[in-house]
């Protein structure tokens, strides 16, 4: 499944409705965020039907990023039932995205 883009609309209830869910915090200027991307969608196929990758354009919903107090992009959050498990700041390597995701499963 390919990532999801949501918005400030429907970001409450993705995060509600579904067990498992990766956001990412983004924006179309960022370059780490576009290093980050193509992982993403990997691992949105790799992990289809387990966990629900999202992606957020901070510059389009604001109100996403002060409720989650996104200081810096991209940042990941991982949150399980509606709870936040994990977060991720900056692009970081393959590996410990596909740690988190293990421990977000587990």
């Amino acid at each position: 499944m390919p990532v999801v883009e949501i918005t400030d609309d429907t970001f409450e209830e993705t995060i509600k409705n579904n067990p498992r869910v990766i956001v990412d915090f983004w924006a179309p200027w960022c370059g780490p965020c576009m290093m980050m991307a193509p992982v993403m969608e990997e691992l949105s196929e790799k992990y289809a039907g387990k966990v629900l990758f999202c992606k957020i354009n901070v510059d389009e919903n604001p109100r996403a990023a002060m409720d989650n107090a996104i200081m810096a992009i991209p940042t990941l959050i991982l949150y399980s039932n509606g709870k936040i498990i994990d977060k991720i700041i900056g692009a970081v390597p393959r590996d410990t995205l596909v740690g988190a995701i293990e421990k977000l499963m587990s």
